[in-house]
């Protein structure tokens, strides 16, 4: 496990050889088995493998070919729609539309997510998450017919790798463990922690073919833009809105 975990690539290349249903059932048995909040288990893992649905998914991930590629795509959801209609079953008022049940769930159906990702490496497969499921999580809502207290969180491409790409670089230890209380950086800190990154290859060919001053630049006006953020972050919260969990009251 330990070298799994070390040893780890993000695949954007796929084959177009199929998971054996046995190996597939035992990665998602390993979501299942994930830890989660008071083991109510508020989250769901939609599988896809139609190549239409796959054809809609793709247009909301931006194109990215992987999703077709691949020959399974799992979408992890924040779900208290379940839950809510088994304590209305029992005479039990559910008190989960509010943005407390929204976080718990996100975070049970990403601890899934990580476990589903590490059980299908096991097996020799390879997986990528899709941050752009926040991007466009109304429309995935309608493509995988997701009804109220039901949001898409994460989605994973399963399959095996038509690439080996070299092991993605790393910030350094001390970038990432506090002991005991936490630690804020100097700016001495902070040259030290990014030095080997902004002195790497990837950073200076980034740098030179977009024409920005550093390597950080890349993320503030090409990556991930103020402007950006705002207009995701506005469809997210109209999505958790509309799937009736920004009840504050």
């Amino acid at each position: 496990m330990l070298s799994t975990l070390f040893n780890h690539r993000s695949i954007r290349k796929y084959k177009s050889n199929p998971i054996d249903e046995s190996v597939l059932d035992e990665i998602l048995q390993a979501g299942i088995r994930a830890s989660n909040t008071g083991n109510m288990q508020v989250y769901s893992i939609i599988v896809t493998k139609n190549p239409e649905i796959k054809e809609k998914l793709w247009e909301q991930h931006f194109k990215q070919d992987m999703v077709k590629q691949a020959p399974v795509v799992l979408t992890f959801c924040a779900d208290f729609n379940r839950f809510n209609k088994w304590c209305e079953l029992r005479n039990a008022k559910p008190g989960y539309d509010n943005f407390l049940s929204f976080y718990t769930a996100t975070v049970d159906a990403v601890i899934a997510a990580q476990n589903v990702a590490l059980a299908a490496e096991v097996h020799g497969l390879g997986i990528c998450y899709l941050g752009t499921t926040n991007y466009t999580a109304d429309k995935i809502c309608e493509i995988l017919n997701l009804p109220e207290g039901v949001v898409p969180v994460t989605t994973l491409v399963v399959g095996y790798a038509d690439e080996n790409p070299d092991l993605t670089s790393r910030l350094p230890e001390s970038a990432i463990i506090h002991n005991e209380t936490y630690h804020d950086f100097s700016n001495e800190d902070i040259n030290e922690i990014y030095k080997e990154l902004e002195n790497s290859e990837l950073a200076n060919n980034l740098v030179t073919e977009n024409g920005t001053e550093n390597f950080a630049q890349i993320f503030t006006q090409k990556r991930y833009t103020r402007s950006n953020n705002i207009h995701f972050s506005n469809v997210l919260l109209n999505v958790i809105k509309k799937q009736k969990f920004m009840n504050n009251e």
